[in-house]
């Protein structure tokens, strides 16, 4: 087997699952917040304390997906598990996207300032 099929072969463990939609989810989140903290600083550079302000979202680009992100992964990965479906890699890769998808569209639509 070549290393670039590793990519085709379902995921079968809980900890496989889980493990690889909480990576796509972290790695996408710090892409995110790395390009909003480019634009930040780029913004704010002149500024006395906002040229700081990039360092808390880099800082809450990592602890999003390591708290909620954790628990919704080893969500989605428990019901493939329970319900004994393969869960293929593409699909891992999409549930990671999805959950920084999500957050991003709650911080953008103030969802959350409604309740």
């Amino acid at each position: 087997m070549s290393s670039g099929s590793s990519f085709y072969v379902p995921l079968t463990s809980f900890a496989e699952m889980w493990y690889h939609i909480f990576l796509w989810a972290l790695f996408s989140s710090i892409f995110v917040h790395t390009i909003a903290a480019a634009m930040c600083f780029a913004t704010l550079r002149q500024h006395k304390y906002g040229k700081f302000f990039p360092l808390l979202i880099i800082i809450m680009g990592l602890l999003l997906p390591l708290t909620s992100g954790v628990l919704s992964s080893a969500a989605v990965a428990f019901v493939y598990r329970a319900s004994r479906y393969p869960l293929p890699p593409l699909y891992a890769l999409l549930w990671g996207i999805g959950q920084t998808l999500v957050a991003g569209c709650v911080g953008f639509t103030r969802i959350l300032a409604t309740l």
